[in-house]
C-alpha cells in the first residue's frame, strides 16, 4: 500500500474552494508581500486595493488608475505540487501591464484567513520559488 499526500485530507476539496472564495469576495485587499524570485516587489503594488468579485472578475484600483483581471479557486488535481498546502489552485490573470502580469499564475494556498491570503508558486523556468500574500484592508 503506497502512501499518498492526499491521503491525510479528509475535507472536502469543494469546501475548501468555497470557503476560499468566500474569503476573498468579503471585502477589499492589498499585497503586503510580493517575493518574485528572490527579489522583494512589494512596492511595485503600493496603494493598489484589490477587489475579487464574484462573477470572476479582479479589480485592482488605486487614486484614477484602474486594472481588470480575472480570478478563481479550482481544484488543481494533479501531482505537480510546488510546496502548497493543499491541491486547490487560487488563478490570477492580468494581461497588463507588465508588473501586474507577474501576478499571474496558479498559485498554491499557503493559508486562509478572514483577513489573510498567502500564496506561493514555484517557477517552471528558473525554479525560484514566488511568494504572494493579500491582506484585507
Amino acid at each position: 500500500m503506497s502512501c499518498d499526500k492526499d491521503d491525510d485530507n479528509n475535507e472536502p476539496q469543494n469546501t475548501t474552494i468555497q470557503q476560499t472564495q468566500n474569503t476573498a469576495q468579503s471585502g477589499s485587499w492589498k499585497i503586503t508581500y510580493y517575493l518574485d524570485s528572490d527579489q522583494n516587489e512589494t512596492n511595485h503594488f503600493t496603494g493598489y486595493t484589490f477587489t475579487f468579485n464574484e462573477n470572476g472578475s479582479l479589480v485592482a484600483i488605486n487614486g484614477s488608475t484602474t486594472i481588470t483581471g480575472t480570478w478563481s479557486v479550482t481544484d488543481s488535481n494533479s501531482n505537480d505540487d510546488d510546496g502548497g498546502s493543499s491541491d486547490t489552485d487560487f488563478n490570477i490573470f492580468f494581461a497588463s501591464p507588465p508588473d501586474f502580469e507577474e501576478l499571474s499564475d496558479d498559485w498554491d494556498i499557503i493559508s486562509v484567513t478572514n483577513s489573510k491570503i498567502q500564496l506561493t508558486d514555484v517557477s517552471g523556468g528558473n525554479g525560484g520559488t514566488d511568494f504572494l500574500t493579500f491582506e484585507k484592508i
